[in-house]
């Protein structure tokens, strides 16, 4: 499509509108019901939903389908960041009344951030086609890569600071408790870092890696910086919500990987395709529709296997007792 100043803007300030009334909502600390949880995330799902419709009203139904194959791409891999989540809040024993704070803030640092990646990656297709050639590979590998970290239960069961996080907090320190909703404070007569201050950077941070696959998975759906940066957005700002309603589902979902390295799998499989068919390869390109149709169909029957191992073990472990 073409988006103009005007549009992106307006874009940008409508989505800064939600996420201020978003905060304002939950400016108080508190333990988030699910009934709260709930409601959000059907008003997020709602807005995307709508948002869709716009663009197959004004772009046609091309746009309108890669957004919902990009947002529901971005929505399934950020269920997988959930996973790494948990194991922030358990690492840094975040109180739960706080949780909610920290994953607001942390949701908006990782948008940030990752809408720098989208502007890069938008700047570097345009200049170099052959750069699909890179994504579809990258893809493909970290489908691999997820398979067999599936097959090995790899999971780590305790969250590992990464070394950026390790620098800020020898730079800075970091205080011994936490001090409600503050980031930072006197201590010993220096200016230190609060815990909150250091999960928020650590969620915030790692979500650049999960963007490491995301943005090159939603740029194999859509070579349009605007749907790929609205699709993220949507994606991820429903994410605080979704913690809090499937937080104890997440374990459930054991073939969760599985079913994301089909998706990525696939999706590279189309860059490459994609890359040649631009190189002037006569070869076949996967439609948008059938996108679409392939990453649902894939997630419902990860989600129905999931659900039915983990019942099945739930038994087992029920009649062993």
């Amino acid at each position: 499509m073409n988006v103009s100043l005007t549009v992106w803007l307006l874009t940008v300030a409508a989505l800064c509108v939600l996420v201020a009334v978003d905060f304002f909502i939950g400016r108080k600390p508190h333990e988030v019901s699910l009934r709260e949880a709930g409601t959000w995330t059907v008003v997020w799902i709602v807005l995307a939903c709508l948002f869709g419709v716009g663009l197959a009203f004004y772009g046609g139904g091309g746009p309108a389908g890669e957004f919902f194959a990009g947002y529901i791409t971005e929505k399934s891999l950020s269920v997988d960041n959930l996973f790494v989540f948990v194991l922030i809040m358990a690492k840094f024993a975040v109180p739960s009344q706080y949780q909610q704070r920290v994953l607001m803030i942390g949701v908006l640092m990782a948008l940030v951030l990752r809408a720098g990646f989208i502007a890069v990656g938008a700047a570097i297709i345009s200049a170099f086609s052959w750069v699909f050639y890179l994504f579809g590979a990258f893809l493909i590998w970290t489908a691999w890569k997820l398979i067999q970290d599936a097959r090995k239960e790899e999971h780590e069961e305790e969250y590992q600071e990464n070394t950026l996080l390790k620098a800020v907090e020898r730079r800075f320190g970091v205080a011994d408790r936490y001090h409600g909703t503050k980031l930072w404070v006197e201590q010993n007569g220096k200016r230190v870092m609060t815990p909150m201050l250091v999960v928020m950077l650590a969620i915030g941070s790692t979500d650049v890696l999960f963007a490491l696959d995301s943005i090159p998975a939603i740029y194999g759906l859509t070579q349009d910086p605007y749907i790929v940066f609205t699709a993220n957005a949507f994606a991820l700002m429903g994410l605080r919500q979704l913690y809090f309603l499937i937080g104890g589902l997440l374990k459930k979902l054991v073939h969760l990987s599985y079913g994301l390295s089909v998706i990525l799998g696939f999706i590279g499989v189309k860059l490459v395709l994609h890359a040649l068919h631009e190189s002037g390869v006569h070869v076949p390109e996967i439609s948008i529709p059938f996108s679409l149709g392939f990453i649902v169909l894939v997630l419902t029957v990860t989600t129905f296997t999931s659900l039915r191992a983990a019942r099945k073990r739930e038994d087992e472990v029920s009649r062993g007792a």
